[in-house]
């Protein structure tokens, strides 16, 4: 994939179930942060949409697509970096506006 650490807009995310990094939107509950998740088909366990990676049977956290901003794949190993990217910041989508909780 070209530009690998560059956020894209979740309308190109992949929907096969592989992991990719996700920024999730600040809300009332805390700031943006930068999340592993996958996009997965109903089952037994939750509706379809994006979960995080860390679900599990019983214990889906699923996000609602308002809640995400954009995504990158995942990076290859590079031991130089160290961490995960930094959210992103930039105000190029309407926020939510709390009206879902």
């Amino acid at each position: 994939m070209d530009e690998p650490d560059r956020w894209r807009h979740m309308s190109s995310a992949p929907r096969d179930g592989s992991r990719i990094l996700v920024t999730v939107r600040p809300s009332e509950q805390g700031p943006a942060e930068v999340d592993l998740a996958y996009w997965s088909r109903a089952d037994q366990f939750g509706s379809e949409g994006w979960r995080a990676s860390d679900s599990s049977p019983g214990r889906v956290v699923e996000y609602a697509e308002p809640e995400l901003k954009c995504w990158m794949p995942l990076p290859t190993a590079n031991l130089s970096k160290g961490s995960l990217p930094s959210p992103w910041d930039e105000d190029d989508v309407p926020l939510l506006d709390g009206s879902g909780i």
